[in-house]
């Protein structure tokens, strides 16, 4: 199946600083693509060169099946939406959405044909009229997608959308991005460092670190099965509890043993089998069990040191010798501070990473 963007052998370079270098990348027609990281991880770097805003030292950008790596951006079939609304301040909202239509040359019947389709898609019928200082942030970033939306193309551009929206905004306005991409089927690609807008909105994310793609995978692959201790630290609130230890082959089990803590791993699906040497057991904060004894899980003892409630469910930080680890706990919660306590470890959820930070 041809792809709707190809990426190949990608390099972005500033004199002797290599911003990406090497990367390749497929996305699938219809795809939502996240591009996921932390600030000056190459992912907005990434988007504006697939847009045709960023210079290129070498490789080459498709689209459509067009190898479009020296077009224009307006030649390259893709419609964009930026962190900032950038609407034109003095026309309506009609007239921002119908702009760049009337700039191709459209005919007229066409172009209010596509503004009133796009305007009833967004919810936007009753504000054609008005002018971007009488709407809210919401509606003019509903405004900056629909100007992107008339172009009627395959492939749409985000890069950062919603980072300008309070929390309310954020999350309503993430769903009918979501409901857009069902209802529309184009191929989307999603810049973001909001960890939590990648897993409700992607079909895969692409995690980047200093301009390296370092996982590529569907959201329940990458939160269950990070790659590596970056992937396996970044996602995730609060983070993955890491423990630092060692496996060992003992008496036909495999065994990871930290301090005090020794478990049998054996039934870990190991990716090319079962190794001995330097070891880190990551556990998300929900890979702990309160009654964990009580379903015969290997267990730690700890004192709790603080209590988050989060409505739900409720976050509970505990010390464990020197190191701080957490726990996540659903309903009302009675622990206190300094209370003791003795979770279980879910083992079967659980990841190992390598002493090169790769996952075993």
């Amino acid at each position: 199946m041809q792809s709707a963007v190809s990426i190949k052998d990608l390099k972005i370079a500033y004199g002797d600083h290599a911003v990406i270098e090497q990367m390749s990348i497929d996305i699938a027609p219809q795809e939502f693509l996240v591009l996921l990281g932390p600030s000056g991880c190459g992912k907005s770097t990434l988007l504006n060169a697939i847009a045709g805003l960023q210079d290129i030292t070498a490789g080459e950008v498709w689209i459509s099946g067009k190898n479009v790596t020296w077009e224009e951006p307006k030649d390259r079939g893709i419609g964009m939406v930026f962190q900032s609304y950038a609407l034109y301040p003095r026309m309506s909202v009609r007239k921002n959405l119908s702009f760049g239509l009337r700039v191709a040359g459209l005919p007229k019947p066409e172009i209010d044909a596509r503004v009133q389709r796009t305007a009833a898609l967004l919810h936007l019928e009753k504000l054609l009229d008005r002018r971007p200082a009488e709407l809210s942030g919401g509606q003019r970033q509903r405004v900056a997608i629909g100007r992107a939306l008339v172009r009627e193309v395959d492939v749409f551009l985000f890069d950062e959308p919603l980072s300008n929206l309070d929390a309310k905004l954020r999350n309503e306005l993430r769903v009918e991005i979501k409901k857009l991409h069902q209802s529309l089927g184009n191929t989307m690609i999603y810049v973001t460092h909001d960890q939590v807008e990648a897993l409700t909105l992607a079909d895969r994310i692409a995690i980047m670190r200093d301009g390296v793609i370092q996982q590529l995978a569907s959201p329940p692959e990458i939160y269950h099965r990070p790659a590596n201790l970056f992937v396996a630290g970044f996602i995730g609130a609060p983070a993955m509890n890491f423990i630092a230890g060692r496996i060992e082959r003992s008496k036909g089990s495999v065994r990871f043993t930290s301090n005090a803590l020794s478990i049998d791993v054996s039934a870990y699906a190991f990716r090319s089998g079962a190794c001995e040497g330097s070891a880190t057991l990551g556990l998300r904060p929900e890979h702990f069990r309160l009654d964990g004894a009580a379903g015969g899980l290997p267990t730690m003892s700890g004192r709790v040191s603080v209590v988050e409630p989060m409505g739900s469910d409720a976050v509970v930080w505990f010390d464990w010798g020197s190191q701080s680890l957490s726990l996540r706990l659903m309903g009302d919660v009675q622990l206190q501070p300094g209370e003791a306590i003795t979770p279980g470890l879910d083992i079967a959820r659980a990841s190992l990473f390598g002493a090169d930070g790769q996952r075993l």
